[in-house]
């Protein structure tokens, strides 16, 4: 190497390292991993706020409730925007995820939907009742179940409850375990199901038409998720202000009219 290029190595380095992290980074965007529908829509938003603070956002959809961590773990994903405390709970415990929560965002109150009835009490003996078949939000929907008073569990079932932990159940209710995603779509096979408010938007169900609902103040507020190794860093807290802006409760609270509530 002669001198010359010697020194013109030494003073693209030199201004390499003088130059902003956030001057950096904008060739490379922030992988948000969010699942279709509400989710997807909500991040558009915050992705406009927070490119005006130097974030730039590249939106990843996905169809379920596996990938998404999955994707965040693998580090294909920078953070991820779809899921509830209790979920992300059980998914580190299960498979060992470095994924921590940053920030509640939204809150969907999960809603019981039939075909068939007009309402719970018009569910025959033996009615066929699907609910999602992940440990917390089938735990969700037993509760709400238990609520309504339709079962009773056990006293220490907790928020993991499953339908082994059902012990009065006098319509006899058959609980068909689904995967979350497909519960739309049993409602012409099932006498009710319950859904998941992002994906009953996304399936045209209006969560006005539910039979029964959870109630607004629940465990299930949903949130940022990060790899723990990631956490502190700036890039996070501007992610966070910018979906806990003024302009994101609004667009929440105009956009789906009550369906979705701010959790922030």
């Amino acid at each position: 190497m002669n001198k010359r290029t010697l020194i013109q190595s030494a003073a693209a380095f030199a201004l390499a390292v003088s130059l902003p992290v956030a001057v950096l980074a904008q060739d490379k965007p922030l992988k948000i991993g969010v699942t279709a529908g509400p989710h997807a829509q909500i991040f558009e938003q915050v992705k406009k706020i927070a490119e005006k603070d130097g974030l730039k956002i590249q939106i990843v959809e996905f169809s379920d409730y596996i990938q998404p961590n999955a994707a965040l773990a693998a580090g294909d994903l920078d953070g991820n925007s779809y899921q509830h405390k209790p979920f992300l709970d059980q998914q580190v415990k299960d498979r060992g995820y470095k994924i921590v929560n940053v920030g509640y965002t939204v809150n969907f109150p999960i809603g019981l939907y039939s075909k068939k009835v007009k309402s719970l009490a018009e569910l025959k003996e033996g009615a066929r009742f699907g609910i999602p078949n992940d440990p917390t939000n089938g735990g969700r929907v037993l509760l709400v179940l238990q609520d309504k008073g339709l079962i009773k569990l056990k006293p220490d079932a907790g928020l993991k409850a499953t339908p082994l932990d059902v012990i009065e159940n006098p319509k006899k209710l058959k609980f068909v375990e689904l995967d979350a995603a497909q519960l739309p779509r049993s409602l012409d096979d099932l006498d009710a199901s319950a859904v998941n408010t992002n994906y009953a938007l996304s399936a045209g169900l209006n969560p006005k038409d539910a039979i029964a609902q959870e109630a607004a103040k629940s465990p299930y507020v949903n949130l940022l998720a990060v790899r723990e190794q990631d956490k502190d860093k700036p890039w996070v807290a501007k992610l966070v202000k910018a979906y806990h802006s003024e302009e994101i409760r609004k667009y929440v609270q105009a956009e789906f009219k009550g369906a979705v509530l701010a959790g922030f």
